[in-house]
């Protein structure tokens, strides 16, 4: 699962934001990976690549949501500590939501999984 700010779930929605940044201490997710975001649904990654915060441009701040390399800078500086940005990887993370008819497809299938799990449990 990955968490957003209320504030990107438009962007995310609307296909305007499909990348994040994050600091891990080892990689959580890998290509070709589902994950679910609260708010929007499904997404599918589509790649995880680890980066230097110096070596980001403005390139990687659009995809982003962010209009300049300094505010994507300054967010993640806001969002980790000092000490989490010097003992950690950084890791840029490229999604995309998935059509509605996939996304029905997935919750159909779980909720199926669960009413099985269920069964077998009684």
């Amino acid at each position: 699962m990955l968490l957003f700010k209320k504030k990107f779930l438009d962007d995310i929605r609307t296909g305007r934001k499909t990348q994040t940044i994050r600091v891990w201490k080892v990689r959580h997710m890998r290509a070709g990976q589902l994950s679910y975001i609260p708010g929007v649904g499904y997404i599918r990654v589509d790649s995880v690549d680890e980066v230097a915060l110096n070596d980001l441009t403005d390139e990687d701040a659009i995809p982003d949501g962010f209009l300049s390399v300094q505010e994507l800078r300054a967010e993640i500086e806001r969002l980790y500590s000092c000490d989490q940005l010097c003992a950690h990887r950084v890791f840029r993370i490229r999604f995309h939501v998935l059509p509605s008819d996939e996304q029905r497809k997935i919750r159909e299938q779980r909720r199926a999984r669960r009413e099985g799990t269920r069964r077998q449990d009684q």
